[in-house]
């Protein structure tokens, strides 16, 4: 079972034990759903009406805390850690994981120094380990490790939650895309109606060479007759001179006096 598929049904799971709660049951559900290994969107869960309930109340730290989980990233917790809870191990695993996700949407090259600051990461080995055991194994990342760049090299990144205002940047970037993709098709288009031209044009080309080449075997053709005719001609008559000659070089016969 891939990642969307097991988010997909962990998501379901939870926006029905949300939809189900009240108050200060709900901040049991934020913990949880923050915790868990293979949930790593929350924009559903925050959609729940109930959760609205924790607004102005002292339940509202955990409101927030699920609103970092879904657009945060480590550094924004500790900017502003005291404001929230103590995290378990579990909930800052998957912070730093949600982290990498972020780096990814916009740069597909990570460097190792870059991480290991932003994830209060020791070393290159650990960072690796990371890397390895934490995202690309658990599928929300594919990519590759360059240790002589020093740098992880992006293939896919699962998608992260749209933060507040991303949704008109990301219709217009997606519109700049369709008008690219609409230049290059009209483009492709008129490379498609220049071969076709060009492939007619081979064809006419062709037809007149086979067309000349023809001319040519029928003219070769023609005067090949015309002189084997003649040959003839000449062997014929030369035939004739010859019988002359051998009559001419007979002995003739003497006519006997008459008695």
């Amino acid at each position: 079972m891939d990642i969307e598929q097991k988010q997909s049904e962990q998501i379901e799971y939870f926006v029905k034990k949300a939809s189900s709660l009240n108050g200060s049951e709900l901040t049991n559900v934020v913990v949880e759903a923050t915790s868990h290994p293979f949930l790593f969107a929350f924009s559903e869960i925050l959609s729940v009406p109930n959760f609205l309930q924790l607004e102005g109340t002292d339940g509202s730290i955990y409101l927030d805390l699920l609103r970092l989980f879904s657009h945060g990233t480590w550094s924004d917790y500790k900017s502003v850690a005291d404001r929230f809870p103590q995290l378990v191990a579990d909930q800052v695993l998957k912070l730093k994981q949600l982290s990498v996700l972020t780096f990814a949407e916009t740069n597909k090259i990570l460097p190792y120094d870059l991480l290991m600051r932003e994830l209060d990461i020791s070393n290159v080995r650990e960072l690796e380990d990371f890397l390895i055991n934490e995202c690309m194994y658990v599928g929300i990342v594919r990519g590759k490790l360059d240790q002589w760049r020093r740098c992880f090299e992006v293939q896919f990144a699962a998608g992260r939650d749209l933060r507040p205002g991303q949704l008109g940047s990301m219709i217009q970037t997606l519109g700049n895309w369709l008008t690219t993709s609409d230049n290059l098709l009209v483009t492709i288009q008129d490379k498609i109606k220049w071969a076709d031209s060009m492939g007619e044009l081979n064809k006419k080309h062709r037809k007149e060479v086979e067309e000349r080449v023809e001319d040519v075997k029928k003219t070769l053709s023609f005067k090949a007759d015309v002189d084997f005719r003649g040959h003839e001609e000449i062997f014929a008559e030369s035939g004739g001179v010859m019988d002359y000659e051998e009559d001419r070089m007979r002995p003739k016969r003497r006519r006997q006096p008459l008695g």
